[in-house]
């Protein structure tokens, strides 16, 4: 793996896969014995309740808008199962 002019390097996807780690992660490099170990960064506890408040304030939001034309909710579910 080659460094850019930059310092960047590409994270192998099955390196992120394994990590846990998507667009917007957070990481950080650990210096151990004259190496460098690559770790996600767990958001700290008040970052993941806002998070979760904000996905149950967003689903909220939605509650009552979608629309199913001049179909019944039961026509909908059945839908869904067939």
């Amino acid at each position: 793996m080659r460094v850019t002019e930059k310092g960047q390097v590409t994270i192998p996807k099955n390196v992120r896969s394994n990590l846990g780690i998507d667009s917007g992660s957070e990481v950080e490099f650990v210096l151990r014995d004259g190496e460098a170990v690559l770790r996600r960064v767990q958001p700290s506890s008040k970052e993941a309740e806002r998070r979760v408040q904000e996905l149950v304030n967003h689903l909220r939001r939605q509650q009552g808008s979608m629309s199913l034309g001049d179909m019944t909710g039961d026509e909908f579910y059945r839908l869904l199962r067939d």
